[in-house]
């Protein structure tokens, strides 16, 4: 098939390049300022992250969330609650990917299939830190720019005649002014 046919277009559009997933969990050591003595609570919030392309078939979401841990000391006789902001960097590598796609294959849709989330949050050995366990996931899609070709009926031809054939004013006409409900004034 050439271009040159008559039957035939090319439409160039944007379309999904390339997919990824990816699913991790991570550790973070958590200082509180008193030798905890036991945990109450661990919570994750204020998720934020970006995505772009790094490499032909790799895309990095960088991002930063906010791990909450109430947690008891000096035996259990007093409580307090701390707030460490947390950063990660992930590599997601494209499981899928389109190799006929051309130019300006960077624009990065990134989805959370996971927000972060802690699976476990508990003292230390040495009893001085809390170890959260997190776990996130996401997926990426590459947008970029590919060709399409559409077959044309041959037997149609573009004139002024189709605006002509459809009358707007007559189409319209045949409408009832009522068909919103009536507002009702208190």
């Amino acid at each position: 098939m050439t271009f040159m046919e008559d039957n035939y277009r090319e439409i160039i559009t944007k379309a999904v390049c390339g997919k990824g997933n990816k699913f991790t969990k991570a550790k973070h050591k958590v200082t509180p300022p008193h030798k905890p003595s036991s945990i109450l609570g661990c919570w994750i919030i204020n998720h934020k992250y970006k995505a772009r392309k790094v490499a032909k078939n790799k895309v990095e979401v960088t991002g930063s969330y906010d791990i909450n841990i109430w947690y008891s000391y000096h035996k259990n006789t007093k409580t307090e609650a701390i707030t460490e902001r947390v950063t990660y960097t992930e590599t997601i590598p494209l499981s899928e990917r389109d190799k006929k796609c051309f130019r300006g294959a960077d624009e990065v849709i990134v989805k959370v299939t996971q927000q972060p989330n802690c699976l476990e949050c508990q003292i230390s050995k040495c009893g001085e830190q809390i170890i959260v366990e997190v776990e996130r996931g996401f997926t990426v899609k590459l947008l970029g720019e590919t060709k399409v070709y559409v077959r044309v009926d041959p037997s149609y031809h573009t004139s002024d005649d189709f605006y002509e054939d459809y009358d707007s004013h007559e189409h319209y006409s045949k409408s009832s002014p009522d068909f919103l409900p009536e507002k009702k004034h208190k």
